[in-house]
């Protein structure tokens, strides 16, 4: 299994724009839907962004859609989210995951929860302040 790690978290103000990433410490991203996924204080672990394992076809809750923009460089092992136009409601810990399916195939309307994903990041803290 790829073995992940996040990094670019920080406390950011409303309306701001952050970038974090996810690397792979061990392993290769090649072949996997990458996902991000993110879980604030008292609530569940909530769909963000997806990417196929071609880059070609992308996902987004509606919550972030217009908003976030996932992105991957298979050569570097690494996939980014772009948050742009941050609100309060955004803060939480965002972990990078990899389904561990060897080229899966997803449709278009595809729904992904976090049981479709094998390996987990641990996660990095995003903070949004009013």
């Amino acid at each position: 299994q790829v073995q992940l790690v996040e990094s670019g978290g920080g406390l950011v103000q409303a309306g701001d724009s952050l970038k974090i990433s996810c690397a792979a410490s061990k392993g290769t991203f090649s072949g996997n839907a990458m996902g991000w996924f993110r879980q604030a204080p008292g609530k569940g672990r909530e769909f963000v962004a997806a990417s196929t394992e071609s880059g070609s076809r992308t996902y987004y809750s509606d919550s972030v859609s217009g908003r976030f923009i996932i992105s991957r460089d298979d050569a570097k092992n690494r996939v980014d989210i772009q948050m742009n136009n941050l609100k309060p409601g955004d803060t939480a810990v965002y972990s990078c995951s990899a389904d561990g399916k060897e080229s899966r195939y997803y449709g278009m309307s595809y729904q992904f929860s976090s049981d479709d994903f094998a390996s987990w990041g641990q996660g990095t803290q995003v903070t949004v302040s009013s």
